[in-house]
């Protein structure tokens, strides 16, 4: 679907939230901002990841990293539907993050996050489970776009956001393998010299043992 993707910057939208009128710019800050759709309030799926992410609240917290949920419905009734999310949560953990409003449907356009499938009862198309991370520069640095019937895995949220923090730690001189979770090695990009990465990676790197033999697969404690 065209529209806002990587290495885009994000609209500087002003919205109503159940935190007051937020602007996504100055929301953002000098850090890292996750921003995530949902169809409708009082919906099933939703209700479920709307707990997910409060239980994941402080992970991301640790990391610097601000969380803001956006459902097409208004602030009454997303305060309305908070009571719904903490009680599915078992009441363990309090939804502090800001719901933005967009009951016209605008924001979740300019956002694309839009599911050109799934349709309200008036044919109006309704917001697909997209996410965003923005980076400090007010730029998509990574996206997921689900449709509406599959919910999200929080697990694969933070993996995400740990490879993104990891490789912006050491100047995108490293990127994250497959299946790669924090405190396993990274591997170094290919415009990096082994004559550089020895002198960047002092702990060294392993070079895994290819048919090709051209040494491009190098492993380094990040």
């Amino acid at each position: 679907m065209p529209g806002l993707t990587i290495g885009d910057t994000v609209p500087n939208l002003e919205l109503d939230s159940t935190h007051g009128k937020i602007r996504i710019h100055d929301y953002v800050g000098d850090g890292y901002a996750i921003i995530f759709s949902h169809p409708a309030d009082f919906t099933p799926v939703c209700t479920t990841e709307m707990a997910a992410m409060a239980g994941y609240a402080k992970e991301f917290e640790k990391r610097g990293v601000k969380l803001l949920g956006i459902s097409c419905d208004d602030v009454e009734s997303h305060r309305e539907w908070t009571k719904d999310i903490e009680a599915y949560g078992g009441g363990k953990h309090k939804l502090t993050y800001p719901i933005l409003a967009d009951p016209g449907r605008d924001a979740i356009r300019q956002l694309n996050m839009v599911d050109p499938d799934e349709k309200d009862a008036k044919g109006v198309s309704l917001p697909s489970r997209a996410l965003h991370v923005v980076g400090p520069d007010k730029a998509v640095k990574l996206s997921f776009l689900y449709p509406a019937t599959t919910g999200r895995n929080m697990d694969e949220v933070l993996r995400a956001v740990d490879s993104l923090l990891t490789a912006a730690k050491h100047g995108g001189k490293v990127a994250t393998p497959a299946n790669w979770k924090p405190g396993e090695c990274a591997v170094i990009a290919p415009g990096v010299s082994d004559e550089e990465a020895r002198k960047m990676f002092p702990q060294g790197f392993e070079t895994a043992d290819l048919p090709c033999k051209k040494g491009y697969l190098r492993f380094t404690k990040v």
